[in-house]
């Protein structure tokens, strides 16, 4: 019988493999090699850790591979490290216990990357062991007999390049030999006081953790500390206490501390293991690392080569993405037109198609050079090993607000767009730390808010005051969201949180050239990960500001906003009734003055517009009247929607942009109607620029909203609209009253 048909006519699944192993041992290239395109990105039930899985040919037979987060141990102290636990272990819903581990060492580092194979060991799972830079290792002349560590070790061990694909053809028989014969690592024998140690531990836990927790559960609990870990096996929370207790009197009765024992022990036997297959008396530093991290982690060289890099993404991802949106900015136009122009006889039809459908794609589609620009260049950062200089190097910088230096690239990306810069955060392994980063990222000043920059600057302050001032405003306006950020940052870290200050540890890995294939893959995965899970949130919001943009939809409004213009089309010129008429139908200028006016109408008496007449008084401290109200609730789905919902209040239409004059001269002239300011321009440089820090403060995206709900939960996706709309709001009000006085 072959293997597909033991796997049909038994388990009736796809034999699984868990690849596991360090950071930067290059476990994501492997994954690459032995899946190809054939890969799915997730998240695992109940968590925010991507679950990353594909399907290989291993002999006669398809084999899912799951990508385990990258750890240096088992015990867990993070979401990552805990879902590799459970993973390895089959205690991860609708995920059964791996058949095979296939764990990725570093040739050039074996005795450290081992302790982790070891603790894998112990859970009793099948094992093959890959040996990558195998390259790397005879370059720095450091020689390993494969022969001697595999009888040593006692499982299939493959040494391969997995940037070069050399030895994964091995790799894969010995996989599939090794899903048939079952190899189990030879686990160390622990002194006897470890022995004693569980049996102390196994006589004060209840019966049922006899049934659900073997010794080496238990041995994992002790070495630990965790009382999790005997409370998820049936144990009390008392039960779990004692337990712990009881076993940690007998560790330091045999000489050993229970904080360290695992490790010391541990190492002690890898070394013992290790050593006689190891020859590195010849060994060297890898080429060039050792100048080269002279310069790059240098307190001020590295800072300025590190400057310039990201200076090198930031305009990437900024003005590079600029020539392919614009391309499906005119492809969204030129179909809008095309169906506009054939659902005329339907005009809601027409309306839900152009502006609901049509536009919630183009708000999807949008942002994707911005993300595949990003990822591309955070895939090369990350595969040759800069990555970890840079977080190292930005620290400082950073430690001070509960933060580490890996919040860096995301936060300066979050500067192009938040989406990104959300997503970049992955590459953040703490928890908290991430969550921080990414309730911070929306306050940094996106490529979004600059239209309404621009718009408002070149109305109001470069007129009076002129382009120097104008210039140093807009400058400025880019840092009033980090100013608020930082600070925030660390009321999030001491309070909320309430997150110990933690040593920034980690590893730098060797400089390697990236595998252009993986760079792509990566951006693929991105981008198909970003329009499944958050294109279909952004879509549904955009079909919701549509609709009550559009409702309700009287023609009796259009009809009386038709006779007032005629009326006053007669009035201006003198003419009749029916002389005004035949002028409106052979006058295309004025059928598009027309036209702007009675959407305009129709706004003005759409839910939207009526809510903004209701929700205007909540904004009169900032100087806002119903108009402005309208186009600040218009743009929670995306800022930029201000403009082009301002222009259509205004009788404008929806096409202009932030540098139309028409725009800019019909809101300075724009005056209050009724109450004690009637007559008085509503648009004042304390209104224009409380109006600039609500939109740099406020979280108006939509798509980021969907982003953080998809990295984290919609709690914090609230939480993070909340807080940052009250505080715009707040400082909106603050600075319209003082500037008024002033």
């Amino acid at each position: 019988m072959s293997n597909s048909a033991k796997t049909d006519l038994g388990e009736g699944r796809l034999r699984r493999v868990a690849l596991i192993g360090n950071p930067n041992t290059g476990k994501s290239t492997l994954f690459n090699c032995l899946t190809g395109m054939r890969q799915k990105v997730g998240n695992y039930p109940g968590v925010t850790v991507q679950k990353k899985t594909g399907i290989a040919l291993i002999g006669t037979e398809r084999v899912e591979i799951n990508d385990l987060p990258g750890t240096y141990s088992l015990a867990a102290a993070s979401p990552d490290e805990r879902v590799v636990v459970d993973a390895l272990r089959g205690e991860v819903e609708n995920l059964d216990r791996p058949d095979l581990a296939l764990c990725i060492v570093d040739a050039t580092n074996l005795q450290r990357n081992l302790f982790l194979a070891y603790q894998i060991g112990q859970l009793g799972l099948p094992m093959v062991l890959a040996l990558n830079y195998w390259d790397s290792a005879k370059k720095r002349h450091i020689e390993v007999d494969v022969e001697a560590l595999k009888a040593r070790l006692g499982i299939p061990i493959v040494p391969i390049s997995a940037s070069r694909a050399e030895g994964v053809a091995e790799l894969k028989e010995a996989m599939a030999q090794a899903l048939e014969d079952s190899p189990l690592l030879l686990t160390p024998i622990w002194p006897e006081t470890v022995s004693e140690a569980v049996e102390e531990a196994r006589e004060v836990l209840p019966e049922a953790c006899d049934e659900r927790m073997d010794d080496a559960s238990i041995m994992r609990g002790i070495f630990e500390g965790d009382e999790k870990i005997f409370i998820r096996g049936g144990a009390s929370g008392d039960e779990a206490r004692d337990a712990l207790e009881s076993s940690k009197k007998t560790l330091f009765k045999g000489g050993l501390n229970p904080a360290n024992a695992e490790a010391v022990l541990l190492y002690r036997h890898i070394t013992k293991i290790v050593e006689p297959c190891i020859n590195t008396s010849q060994s060297r530093r890898a080429d060039g690392s050792e100048s080269i991290d002279g310069l790059l982690t240098h307190r001020w060289w590295g800072l300025v080569a590190f400057l310039a890099l990201m200076y090198l993404v930031f305009q990437s991802v900024y003005s590079w993405a600029g020539p392919f949106m614009d391309v499906i900015e005119s492809g969204k136009g030129l179909v809008q037109g095309l169906l506009s122009s054939w659902l005329a006889p339907w005009p809601i039809i027409q309306s839900l198609v152009t502006d609901g459908i049509i536009e919630g794609v183009g708000a999807v589609v949008i942002f994707l050079p911005q993300i595949l620009i990003l990822f591309f260049f955070i895939t090369l950062l990350e595969d040759t090993g800069y990555m970890s200089r840079a977080a190292f190097l930005m620290d400082k910088l950073f430690s001070w607000c509960g933060l580490s230096g890996k919040s860096f690239v995301p936060l300066l990306s979050s500067y192009a767009c938040a989406i990104p810069g959300v997503m970049a955060t992955r590459t953040i392994q703490d928890p908290k730390a991430r969550l921080v980063t990414i309730l911070v990222a929306p306050f940094m000043s996106c490529s979004a808010r600059l239209p309404v920059y621009v718009l408002l600057i070149g109305a109001f302050i470069e007129p009076k005051y002129g382009a120097g001032i104008a210039g140093a405003t807009l400058f400025g306006m880019h840092f009033v969201g980090l100013i608020v950020a930082m600070p925030f940052a660390y009321l999030m870290n001491r309070f909320v949180l309430k997150t110990p200050p933690q040593p920034f540890l980690l590893e730098l890995p060797n400089y390697q050239i990236p595998k252009v294939r993986d760079v792509f893959i990566r951006m693929y995965n991105q981008g198909k990960e970003f329009v499944v899970n958050a294109g279909t949130v952004i879509f549904a919001i955009t079909i919701v500001i549509w609709a009550l943009l559009y409702f309700p939809r009287s023609e009796s409004i259009g009809l009386e906003t038709r006779d007032v213009f005629l009326e006053s089309l007669a009035s201006e010129n003198g003419w009749s009734a029916d002389e005004s008429l035949a002028e409106l139908e052979s006058d295309e200028d004025l059928q598009s003055i027309l036209e702007h006016q009675v959407s305009s109408a129709y706004i003005e008496q759409s839910f939207m517009g009526r809510i903004g007449k209701m929700v205007q008084p909540v904004f009169a401290g900032a100087g806002f009247d119903w108009k402005i109200t309208v186009g600040v609730i218009a743009s929670f789905p995306a800022r930029e929607v201000l403009i082009s919902t301002l222009g259509i209040i205004y009788s404008l239409g929806g096409d202009v942009d932030e540098e139309a004059g028409d725009l800019r001269e019909t809101m300075a002239s724009q005056t209050w109607s009724t109450g004690p300011e009637a007559g008085l321009p509503i648009f004042t440089i304390p209104v224009v620029i409380a109006i600039m820090v609500f939109f740099a403060l406020c979280q108006q995206c939509g798509a980021t909203l969907a982003i953080i709900a998809q990295e984290t939960s919609w709690k914090w996706a609230g939480v993070s609209f909340g807080f940052m709309t009250l505080l715009a709001w707040l400082a909106s009000i603050l600075i319209h009253q003082i500037g008024t006085m002033l």
